[in-house]
C-alpha cells in the first residue's frame, strides 16, 4: 500500500510541479518576445518533459533502464495518439510550414535512430552523447528559423501583404507571430522563482514514482517496461494533456502543436540521451521487438495526417483516440 501510496504522491507531484515551472518558463520566454510556437516548442516541451528526464535519470541511476525507455516510448504514444488526438477532435488543428518542413521529420528521425541505437540491446553512453547532439542540434535550428522568420517581419513591415507573404493571422502558416501568451506581464523574479520550485518539486516526484513503480513492478510479477509504458507514461504525460487541452481551448493552437511535437523530440533525444550519460540503459527483446517499432510506427502515422492538408481533422483526432484505446487493451491483455 505505502507503494501506490508513493506512485500517486508522485504523480500529483509531477503534474503540479510541471505546471507551476511551465507557467514560469513561458512567462520568461513571452517577456522576451519570442513566437508562441518557439514557445511550444522549446520552454514548454522540454519543461512538460521535466518529469520523464527526472524519471530517465532517477530510473538510470537505480538500473532500472527498461522503464526508462518504456516510459519514452509510452509517453510519445500517448502524446501523438491520445493528446494530439484528443486536441484535434476538439478543434481540428492547422499545421505551418515550419512544423511540416522541421519538426515532423525530427520527431520521426529521432523515433528511428533510437530504434537504430537500441538494437544491440542498450544505449550506451556514446548512444547518449548522439541522442544529445540532435537535441543540441534541433534547439539550435529551431531559434534560428524564429530569428530568421523575426527578422523578415521586421524587413517587410511597410508592405505586410507582399505576394509572398500571406496577411498576418491568415492560414496555418501564421504561426511565426509574436503574440505573447497570457500572464506574460508577471514580474519576472515570480517567473524565475515558479521555475525553480517547480524543477525542485518535479526532481523530488519522480524519485517517489521511480521507487515505488520499482517496487510495484516486483511485488506484480510484471516487468518494469511495462509499468513504464503504462502508470509511469500516462502519469508523467499529464503536463502535456492539461497544457495541450488548455491551449486549444484557449486558441493557442501553434503552443499545443509545437508543445506535442517537441515534446516528443526532446523525450528521445534529450531525455534519454541524458539518462544515457548517467548510466547506461538495458533495452530488453520486448521493448526492441515491439515497444520502440511501435513507436517509430505512430511517429510515422503522423507523416500522411500532417501533410494532407496541413491540418488534423476532427475525423483524423478520433481516429488516432480509438487507436491509443486499442493499443493500451491489447498491451494490459497481453502483456500484464
Amino acid at each position: 500500500m505505502s507503494d501506490v501510496l508513493l506512485i500517486l504522491a508522485g504523480l500529483i507531484g509531477l503534474v503540479v510541479g510541471a505546471e507551476v515551472l511551465v507557467r514560469g518558463g513561458s512567462a520568461i520566454a513571452a517577456r522576451l518576445g519570442v513566437s508562441p510556437l518557439l514557445i511550444g516548442l522549446t520552454v514548454v516541451s522540454i519543461g512538460t518533459s521535466l518529469p520523464e528526464l527526472a524519471v530517465g535519470v532517477d530510473a538510470a541511476r537505480l538500473g532500472a533502464g527498461p522503464l526508462a525507455i518504456g516510459n519514452i516510448a509510452g509517453t510519445n504514444i500517448v502524446n501523438l495518439l491520445l493528446i494530439l488526438g484528443l486536441s484535434a477532435a476538439m478543434i481540428p488543428l492547422a499545421l505551418g510550414r515550419q512544423t511540416v518542413r522541421l519538426d515532423l521529420p525530427v520527431m520521426v528521425g529521432s523515433a528511428l535512430l533510437l530504434l537504430l541505437l537500441s538494437l544491440n540491446g542498450s544505449l550506451s553512453r556514446l548512444d547518449g552523447f548522439i541522442l544529445l547532439a540532435v537535441a543540441i542540434v534541433y534547439t539550435a535550428v529551431v531559434i534560428r528559423v524564429e530569428l530568421r522568420s523575426r527578422a523578415a517581419a521586421r524587413a517587410t513591415a511597410s508592405d505586410p501583404v507582399g505576394p509572398d507573404r500571406p496577411p498576418a493571422g491568415d492560414g496555418p502558416d501564421a504561426d511565426d507571430g509574436a503574440d505573447a501568451p497570457s500572464g506574460s506581464s508577471a514580474p519576472l523574479w515570480r517567473a524565475v522563482l515558479q521555475l525553480v520550485g517547480g524543477i525542485a518539486v518535479v526532481v523530488f516526484a519522480a524519485d517517489w514514482l521511480v521507487k515505488g513503480s520499482i517496487s510495484v513492478a516486483s511485488d506484480l510479477g510484471v516487468s518494469e517496461a511495462f509499468i513504464g509504458l503504462t502508470i509511469v507514461a500516462i502519469g508523467t504525460s499529464a503536463p502535456e494533456l492539461v497544457t495541450t487541452i488548455v491551449s486549444t481551448i484557449r486558441g493557442d493552437r501553434d503552443l499545443a502543436i509545437g508543445n506535442l511535437v517537441g515534446s516528443s523530440v526532446y523525450n528521445v533525444t534529450l531525455i534519454l540521451g541524458a539518462s544515457a550519460l548517467v548510466m547506461p540503459l538495458e533495452v530488453t527483446d520486448e521493448l526492441i521487438r515491439i515497444d520502440l517499432p511501435l513507436m517509430a510506427a505512430v511517429a510515422l502515422l503522423c507523416v500522411p495526417v500532417f501533410l494532407t492538408g496541413r491540418r488534423i481533422s476532427r475525423l483524423e483526432g478520433i481516429a488516432f483516440v480509438l487507436a491509443y484505446v486499442v493499443y493500451l487493451a491489447v498491451l494490459i491483455a497481453f502483456r500484464a
